[in-house]
């Protein structure tokens, strides 16, 4: 078991309290607990989203050691990145319902294939991974980005640091996060509940080892994620410690100047969640761009597996579009 610094866990200790203590009264204290249990937007009875129940093919390629699925036809390219604690079986209900029309690129981030071990990555290992899946399935025709969680995180750093290969962006459920203006939306207790489930996340992977995967796989099923707790491991924890040790600082830096995207963007987010990743200017202010388009859907943070027929729909009638063709 790796140790554990005593800051990380003092102000884990402290953010969790300051939630709670937040909330006031017996009632208002089990209210924000059953927000944080309902993180993905589903009441705490309910069941959790799943994915598909079809396995996914054999990889057509590898790139850098990582199996990269291609699947569907057409000379469209989207190439799918998932977050936490997802892997590339995320975009089932997408892959099924777009694979006629584009062809669908996806994989597994490093890290996040329990079958093959931890392996955390820095932002420029993981950028260098973006572009030479991009180069392998489009090398002369830039290509759309569908990203969520962690995904949009990278996705977005790769196609401000990559203009020339991404003719589009569809977000989902992270907008501007981070940036001044989102973090003047949200209250006390909203950053404090941010603070808590991150920093959790990242004593989980710096604890390692059982008690590590303990930790990552009781944040999995309290948050209704929708991959299997028992494959969810303290390794794909690693992009919330290295946020919180500043190994991403470019990223956090460019996230509070707030998220301008350099080419047109389908941007679509669940309503029914605790709080927001993005702030309504912004949103509100791409709904407004040409070849922009902003999506509520009646869900939660994974959306896609919610409602994958809206879901669908709305890529797919954005796909249509002129969007940098």
């Amino acid at each position: 078991m790796r140790p554990v610094p005593k800051l990380v866990v003092a102000t884990a200790t402290l953010a969790a309290l300051y939630a709670a203590l937040s909330s006031r009264g017996a009632g208002r204290l089990v209210a924000r607990a059953q927000d944080f249990v309902g993180m993905a937007g589903l009441p705490p009875a309910g069941p959790r989203p799943a994915y598909g129940a079809n396995s996914v093919p054999a990889p057509v390629l590898e790139v850098d050691g990582i199996p990269v699925h291609v699947e569907g036809q057409g000379d469209e390219v989207l190439l799918m990145l998932h977050g936490w604690p997802d892997t590339c079986r995320l975009w089932d209900a997408q892959v099924a319902g777009l694979r006629e029309q584009v062809r669908c690129v996806r994989f597994t981030l490093p890290g996040f294939d329990p079958a093959r071990g931890p392996r955390p990555m820095s932002l420029a290992q993981t950028l260098d991974l973006i572009d030479r899946v991009a180069e392998a399935v489009s090398p002369h025709r830039p290509l759309t980005l569908l990203l969520h969680d962690w995904g949009c995180v990278f996705g977005y750093e790769y196609a401000l640091t990559h203009p020339a290969r991404v003719r589009g962006l569809i977000g989902v459920d992270i907008g501007d996060a981070g940036s001044r203006a989102h973090a003047r939306s949200l209250t006390l207790a909203d950053k404090l509940m941010v603070a808590s489930y991150q920093l959790w996340l990242a004593a989980a992977w710096r604890i390692g080892g059982a008690a590590g995967d303990a930790m990552s796989r009781y944040f999995a099923r309290i948050a209704r994620a929708p991959a299997d707790p028992d494959a969810v491991s303290c390794a794909m924890s690693y992009p919330y410690y290295l946020a919180w040790t500043g190994a991403y600082a470019d990223i956090a830096r460019r996230m509070r100047r707030g998220f301008e995207p350099p080419c047109p963007m389908l941007y679509l987010y669940g309503r029914r969640k605790p709080l927001m990743f993005h702030s309504p200017s912004w949103a509100a202010a791409l709904a407004q761009r040409p070849g922009h388009r902003v999506v509520a859907l009646d869900a939660g943070h994974w959306l896609m597996l919610e409602r994958p027929a809206e879901f669908n729909r709305a890529v797919r009638d954005w796909l249509a579009t002129d969007h940098g063709r």
